[in-house]
């Protein structure tokens, strides 16, 4: 059977920057030319943050070394050419020494893999059991195109991707029992967890090459804290333990399972992998705190004491939320540990960065979102979650005012959607109908958010292009919340447009005497106490409405729709 390995093999799929074909390369050389590309570009979103933790960054952090402090960070971060020629030259010294680690298929010690990993039967899987997005099992995915009785042959690369995808995404509960693992039962093994970004909201920031979103993801670490990637951890057997990340490298390369791929070569001659071996493996615990690529949530202890500290939690990404609508946790300082939330220490390294002038104040900063939703009992696979968005790094200065405007924004947004949805619900009730409930079906304020999502993405890129200059962050709040004031009332107009005559007289709930009081529900005052919130949620732009019917009731001046709008100048 020929080897794969994938220091030199082309399994790794590059985008140039500005623009061109792909490139399909092996480890050593996208790290060498890491400066000649934009980054990764995979079949599935997920497999991002896999091949940069399984693969990428402990290969750049245990050949070259972490950041020891910011100024080294910062140095390392902003050179246009890349790693320095000594970088590259123990770079290519560790990929030569470790060549054999990244053999694929090698009979020994196969990549991220247990060597004769084998059932008392000796039965496979199909490899679509390695895929998230193929049905396998029970983990069907809706409308799936094939069935698990479908042979779905894998390419070494395609395998590869899936490989490392499924040590940190793989659904939970029962796995298969293999030989030589002590813990099996019945033939299996239960109480799996997930693989462990599948407990996180995972969140990687982008720079404007491969080589400055590799920087941007090493976290400044004493050599101490490091330890080892698991491919010099020795050759896996078939049992597993639960134990601490033994630091950094070895959290990266958690082995959340045993694997064997059985490749195979079609009649073509080309090797393909239709069959795994899939087992419990690794579970780590605690998740340990110095875990660079979430954001965290503090929640009040279970026992109150006068000792009892709030419980730091992996804070996770909601499902159809738009990252930006998060923004509250992505831009609270690490370093001050305020109670609620914490950003991710990557971030807080960033904003350190430009704080100290490392980082330009419009360096085109991305974040990157990622999560799994998982059902029954985290077995399945139901959504993936995956969002980008620029940040802009004043925005990360908890006392700058790119800080509260976005804040504010998000939180506007937010208010605007319940002022729709209670408009929504005032309507229904008026037509004697209930509310939509909140966790069923899909409420008005929901297209709202949707229709408010690019205008807020727009404003992230001028925030960050107007940087410190008030008068233009000024600008830019009164721009949002005009337009957010059309759109608002575009949602609202739609729903009290479609209200049946029957809400004009409305209905009354409740009776006088009883519990609660006696309410009318109309059409009248739905649309009333709508205005009443959305004045309030959007007081710049209501103010300055008032400000100017007052002047043209004073001066006889042109109608208000010929008067120019509130910072239209401002560049979203």
């Amino acid at each position: 059977m020929p080897g794969y390995n994938l220091v030199d093999e082309p399994w790794l799929t590059v985008r140039p920057v500005g623009g061109g074909p792909p490139a399909e390369l092996g480890i050593a050389e996208a790290l060498a030319r890491a400066h000649e590309f934009e980054g990764l570009a995979v079949e599935f979103s997920t497999q991002l943050p896999a091949l940069l933790r399984q693969v990428l960054l402990p290969v750049v952090a245990d050949a070259t070394g972490v950041p020891e402090n910011l100024r080294d960070k910062g140095e390392r971060l902003t050179r246009k050419d890349g790693f320095t020629e000594a970088e590259l030259n123990d770079l290519r010294t560790y990929l030569d020494v470790h060549r054999a680690k990244f053999e694929l298929f090698d009979p020994g010690a196969p990549f991220a893999q247990a060597a004769g990993l084998r059932t008392a039967k000796d039965e496979t899987k199909g490899s679509a059991a390695l895929v998230a997005t193929a049905a396998s099992g029970n983990n069907v995915p809706l409308f799936a195109s094939r069935t698990d009785a479908d042979p779905l042959d894998l390419t070494p690369a395609q395998a590869a991707h899936w490989l490392v995808h499924t040590h940190c995404w793989d659904t939970a509960a029962i796995k298969t029992g293999v030989v030589g693992d002590d813990q099996v039962k019945a033939g299996k093994t239960t109480g799996n967890p997930t693989g462990p970004l599948g407990q996180l909201g995972v969140i990687v920031p982008t720079g404007r090459t491969l080589y400055e979103t590799l920087l941007l993801n090493l976290p400044v670490t004493p050599p101490s804290a490091l330890g080892v990637p698991q491919w010099l951890r020795g050759p896996q057997g078939p049992s597993w333990k639960a134990r601490a990340a033994d630091g950094l490298l070895d959290l990266w390369t958690w082995q959340a399972r045993r694997i064997r791929l059985v490749p195979h070569q079609d009649d073509a001659g080309r090797l393909k992998v239709a069959r795994v071996v899939i087992s419990a493996g690794d579970r780590l615990t605690p998740l340990p705190e110095q875990e660079p690529h979430t954001a965290w949530t503090f929640t009040a202890p279970a026992k109150k004491s006068a000792t009892a500290r709030p419980e730091r939690r992996p804070r996770r990404h909601t499902q159809g939320k738009a990252a930006w609508r998060g923004l509250d946790a992505l831009l609270a300082p690490s370093r001050q540990s305020t109670d609620g939330f914490e950003t991710s220490i990557l971030l807080d390294q960033v904003s350190a960065l430009q704080e100290d002038g490392r980082l330009p104040t419009d360096y085109p900063l991305q974040v990157e979102t990622f999560g799994m939703v998982y059902g029954t009992q985290s077995a399945v696979v139901e959504d993936v979650i995956h969002d980008v968005i620029p940040l802009p790094l004043l925005a990360l200065h908890q006392d700058s005012e790119a800080h509260q405007l976005l804040l504010d924004v998000a939180e506007q947004a937010e208010l605007l959607a319940r002022a729709v949805n209670n408009l929504s619900a005032d309507l229904r009730r008026a037509a004697g109908a209930d509310p939509i409930p909140w966790d069923k079906g899909q409420r008005p304020g929901d297209l709202l958010l949707h229709t408010l999502d690019p205008l807020v993405r727009r404003l992230l890129t001028g925030v960050r292009g107007a940087g410190t200059d008030e008068d233009d962050l000024a600008r830019g709040r009164r721009a949002w919340e005009q337009i957010a004031h059309g759109h608002a009332w575009d949602a609202a107009n739609t729903l009290l447009l479609a209200a049946p005559a029957t809400t004009f007289g409305g209905r009354t709930l409740g009776q006088p005497g009883k519990s609660g009081r006696a309410q009318t529900y109309r059409l009248g005052t739905a649309g009333a106490n709508f205005r009443r919130q959305v004045n309030e949620i959007l007081p710049r732009h209501t103010d300055a409405v008032r400000q100017a019917a007052a002047a043209r009731a004073a001066e006889a001046g042109p109608a208000l729709d010929s008067d120019p709008a509130p910072g239209a100048d401002f560049d979203y």
